[in-house]
């Protein structure tokens, strides 16, 4: 498994990383499989967006992390290529279709 990480975090930092100046994108940080991502604050609401992300990649079938001002994603090692592509595509689509 620690071969299989290692071979593919360059392909989902990348993907991730992708992200940068999508809507409420703030910052973006990952290591290996794990990506934290910053999400602007709706004034004096500073957890509404995360959830309200995550909730919209819920009913794409994608669980991620929020909390406070970040989603997090920590996707199983056995992630495919693909399934990496298709995590990324579903998390901006939930975030240009966040207010």
């Amino acid at each position: 498994m620690v071969e299989r990480v290692a071979a593919l975090a360059p392909y989902f930092e990348q993907a991730v990383h992708s992200l940068k100046g999508a809507k409420h994108v703030a910052d973006i940080r990952n290591y290996g499989l794990a990506a934290g991502i910053t999400i602007s604050a709706v004034p004096g609401e500073p957890a509404k967006r995360p959830y309200e992300i995550a909730m919209r990649c819920l009913e794409k079938g994608f669980y991620v992390r929020y909390g406070g001002d970040t989603v997090q994603l920590a996707p199983p090692f056995i992630i495919e290529k693909s399934e990496i592509d298709s995590l990324v595509n579903a998390l901006g689509e939930a975030l240009n279709a966040t207010a």
